[in-house]
């Protein structure tokens, strides 16, 4: 699977290094940058499949740069390559669209495997993160008065669309947390048919990735 990928980072030496790895992968990097605003304005000219993004950029921060993406690049999916592991950092990053949160210190195997998870439209953390990013989506989930993901409407308001059997069946374990492989296996299904029930989800759910799925999972108790 090749796909065509933006490096985002300050550090030259971190940056060619991360694009020289993704081109021997046989992934096609299409532009790098060491600052936010510009990444933004080239990924709109260059339209990555997926954008690999420092948190700490010199001019805005890497939430600002997620933002920025998805208002020019609606479809594209950004995996956060970062020193910080910190809570409030992955979670910041996940709210703004993120689809995936790795640590500097993962190994380049790992690395490479979150760039193809990524995009597919898999959620990919450092281990120990995804439990914490679960967690939070069920106290927003929880709490009075929340909104719901922005692109819909609140719970409880219009009647939800319409899905079948199979694909509120997948709903239910994406929100539980498992992986596509772990679905498939778990339902006797490809990674592909599993692959293909999550998109026309998110297209009927009018959602854009893994991670607002099974938000509106959890509010519906679809993850009992």
């Amino acid at each position: 699977m090749t796909v065509r990928i933006m490096v985002v980072d300050d550090h030259p030496m971190w940056r060619e290094g991360v694009a020289r790895d993704l081109t021997e992968a046989g992934h096609v990097v299409v532009a790098t940058s060491g600052e936010g605003r510009q990444a933004v304005r080239v990924a709109a000219a260059t339209r990555p499949d997926v954008v690999v993004l420092d948190l700490q950029l010199p001019d805005v921060s890497g939430v600002e740069v997620i933002r920025g993406l998805r208002a020019v690049l609606p479809e594209v999916r950004v995996l956060m390559l970062s020193a910080s592991g910190e809570q409030q950092s992955v979670l910041d990053a996940v709210k703004a669209g993120a689809t995936g949160y790795l640590v500097k210190s993962a190994a380049p195997t790992e690395f490479l495997e979150a760039v193809r998870r990524t995009a597919a439209g898999e959620p990919v953390f450092t281990p120990g993160l995804a439990g914490l990013v679960l967690g939070e989506y069920r106290r927003l989930a929880a709490a009075p008065g929340d909104a719901g993901t922005a692109g819909r409407e609140p719970s409880g308001v219009g009647p939800a669309p319409r899905l079948t059997d199979r694909e509120t069946e997948v709903l239910r374990l994406v929100a539980k947390g498992l992986s596509y492989k772990q679905i498939a296996e778990r339902l006797g299904l490809s990674h592909r048919t599993v692959q293909n029930h999550v998109q026309n989800t998110l297209g009927k759910l009018q959602l854009h990735n893994r991670v607002e799925l099974a938000r509106y999972a959890i509010e519906r108790g679809l993850d009992d």
